[in-house]
Parts: structure tokens; C-alpha cells; sequence
């Protein structure tokens, strides 16, 4: 399987990540010490601790995105390894933030890392499970699932008009999502749901499986990995 990364942009946003925390460290100490110290000045310390916290999420976000290891792409390029040379794996260089493509055809994945059980209930994912350790990391450490119906429908609306003004010429093919479950601890129970919803550890079979049944031509799977280049 072939790799495609956008290390550049990887290694540009772990770094504002680890800024971005030292940062919000500093104001919410800066904001502690004038409450401690200074308590006449509570609205100076309340604008000191406010904005120290919105700079901490804001770190968290691109910490857990791309600061930490295994980051989502790492987790793909496991899950899929082994895959042969007609699959290719694009990484933060298409419309997608992950984007495979081969004899399966084009597929927008979207790595979660939630522990838990999946389901998909009245029109969205939710995650089962956890307990009061799972709540407070949902709030905090922006450790919820999130709307993976919102960021289904804007990457591969996204990606359908990409190849659209790159290539009109090309009868667009289906462009298929999925939902991958990278957590050990994590198991999907979402056959209802409108797009697979499965663990990393089955990703490279169904891809197999799929690609029997819809398999795409060489020769367009060539004109659209050469548009993404």
C-alpha cells in the first residue's frame, strides 16, 4: 500500500498543540495567582482564567489530533497494512483528512479513538458506556465521539466536488465512507447505521470484500490518485 502524509502539516500543529498548552498553563496560573492575591481584581482573574481555559481546549484539540502517538493516520496505516500496491492511503493532502483509494474504490475514513460500545440511535452515533471517568473526559479532554454524521457529509461532499472540477471529464464513482473504531476496548453495535461503523481490526477485510463485489477500474483509479498529486 502506498502512504501519502502531509508530515509538514502533522508536525506544524503538534507544535502549536505544545505551545498553545504551555501557554494556557501560564494565563490560568497567572489567573489563580491574581484570585489568590489580589481578590479585589475578580474580574481580571476571571478574564485571566476564561481565556486560559479556552486556550487549554484549543491545545487539547490538536494535541489529541496530531500531538499524540499513535495519531489517527498512524492508527490507519496499521489497520490496513498489508493492503497491495493498487490501494493508496492519503493523509492531510486531499479535501479528506483520510482518504483511501484502490480496487475497493474511494473511501473517506474517519478514525475514532472512543472506548465504549457504538450504536447509532435516532439519526446519530452514540457512545455506550464508561461510566463517570468516560463523562468527564468527554468535557474536558474532548474525548466524545462527536457528529460523524456532520463530518461525513462535508468530507465527501468535499471530495465528490474536488474530483468534479478536476476532472469533469470522469463520471464520477461512489465515494463510500466509513467509520473506524481504533480503540482496543471499543465495539461497534451500528448495522442500522448509514455508513459502515466497524473496528480498525476489520477495515482491511471488508475493503476486500467490498472490492469483489464494486471493484473500480484501473484506469480510473489511476486518473483520480493522479488529481489528489
Amino acid at each position: 500500500m502506498n502512504i501519502i502524509t502531509n508530515e509538514k502539516l502533522i508536525k506544524r500543529n503538534a507544535r502549536i498543540g505544545q505551545v498553545t498548552n504551555i501557554v494556557s498553563l501560564a494565563i490560568l496560573g497567572v489567573g489563580m495567582y491574581i484570585t489568590f492575591k489580589s481578590p479585589e481584581q475578580f474580574s481580571l482573574s476571571l478574564t485571566a482564567l476564561l481565556i486560559g481555559f479556552l486556550l487549554s481546549q484549543i491545545g487539547i484539540y490538536f494535541t489529541n489530533r496530531w500531538g499524540k502517538s499513535p495519531r489517527p493516520d498512524e492508527q490507519l496505516n496499521k489497520a490496513l497494512k498489508g493492503l497491495d500496491k493498487k490501494y493508496t492511503l492519503f493523509h492531510y493532502t486531499t479535501p479528506a483528512s483520510h482518504l483511501l483509494t484502490g480496487p475497493a474504490g474511494i473511501w473517506v475514513l474517519f478514525p475514532k479513538n472512543q472506548k465504549g460500545r457504538i450504536v447509532y440511535e435516532k439519526n446519530r452515533w452514540k457512545q455506550k458506556g464508561g461510566g463517570l471517568l468516560s463523562g468527564y473526559l468527554k468535557i474536558f479532554a474532548q474525548d466524545s465521539l462527536g457528529r460523524p454524521d456532520l463530518e461525513i457529509s462535508s468530507e465527501t461532499d468535499a471530495i465528490k466536488k474536488f474530483l468534479s472540477t478536476k476532472i469533469p471529464e470522469l463520471s464520477t464513482p461512489d465515494i463510500n465512507a466509513a467509520l473506524v473504531l481504533t480503540h482496543p476496548d471499543a465495539k461497534a453495535d451500528a448495522d442500522n447505521a448509514p455508513v459502515p461503523t466497524l473496528h480498525s481490526q476489520n477495515l482491511k477485510d471488508y475493503l476486500r470484500k467490498f472490492a469483489k463485489k464494486k471493484p473500480i477500474s484501473s484506469e480510473t483509479l489511476h486518473i483520480i490518485n493522479d488529481s489528489f498529486k
